[in-house]
């Protein structure tokens, strides 16, 4: 999505997206354990875009449920313990959106939040939900938050049959700011194996909640069901990253409280 105009990715950007989740060429594998695996990749020395890969293999959960639970906005507000907004701001196309999406950050770091337009796509018996970051003038950076920039993220759910799938999480990230060590190596062996498994966690018990909260209305399937209001692409920007406040947080060390156990 490196383009000098927001456009909405077509089936060679879903492809292209695929292929790098399937990818291990030019990835270090940075934690193996059980059934998550995490992989990074080291970009340019001195730069702070973080680039990576988790996969797991989810028991239990359908290809169908894991697609639905990505997109559920309202139960991700039950589920996701590191969300603080997140909200959806207008349709693009019946499988294009612009959302909203704030969320703590380890202390002391200060919290990061991201207006991406979001895309998703079912191919075959797999799907592929992606973003990448806009701007939208009604929505400008925070006072009190850090704009981040997504330059790609996004999840491939594949189907193992009826009730398994794996979902693969890819993500290529500025979080605007030199991060301390301590972050980066977190991020690859606790926050990110930890956030797989609370979205699986979620999974099992997503069919019971949904039946209790409006289970016909799912407008990632049904797009007429929609209630967004419709945005042109005229009122978006590519958000870029030299246009952000840039902190440096790298000497900040680890605020050491009780993790979260779910």
């Amino acid at each position: 999505m490196s383009g000098q105009t927001v456009t909405i990715p077509d089936d060679q950007a879903f492809a292209s997206f695929k292929a790098e989740c399937l990818c291990e060429e030019g990835w270090n594998m940075t934690y193996n354990k059980g059934v998550v695996t995490v992989w990074t990749q080291s970009l340019e020395e001195g730069k702070s875009i973080h680039k990576i890969k988790c996969r797991m293999v989810c028991k239990d959960v359908s290809a169908e449920t894991m697609y639905d639970v990505l997109h559920d906005i309202e139960y991700r507000k039950k589920w996701d313990t590191n969300v603080i907004e997140t909200f959806d701001i207008g349709k693009l196309t019946v499988n294009a959106d612009v959302g909203y999406y704030s969320w703590k950050c380890p202390k002391p770091l200060r919290n990061r939040d991201v207006i991406t337009l979001r895309s998703w796509l079912p191919i075959g018996k797999d799907y592929i939900i992606m973003n990448y970051s806009v701007k939208h003038v009604k929505y400008p950076p925070k006072k009190d938050m850090v704009r981040a920039v997504s330059i790609q993220t996004g999840y491939m759910i594949q189907s193992q049959g009826p009730n398994n799938c794996t979902l693969t999480y890819m993500a290529q990230v500025d979080p605007r700011g030199s991060l301390p060590k301590w972050v980066v190596n977190k991020s690859s062996h606790f926050l990110a194996p930890c956030a797989m498994k609370k979205i699986c966690k979620a999974c099992v018990k997503y069919p019971e909640w949904k039946q209790r909260h409006n289970p016909a209305f799912k407008p990632w399937l049904y797009p007429e069901q929609t209630t967004l209001p419709s945005i042109p692409l005229s009122e978006l920007s590519i958000q870029r990253a030299e246009s952000l406040e840039n902190i440096d947080e790298s000497s900040l060390a680890e605020a050491h409280e009780r993790e979260d156990s779910d």
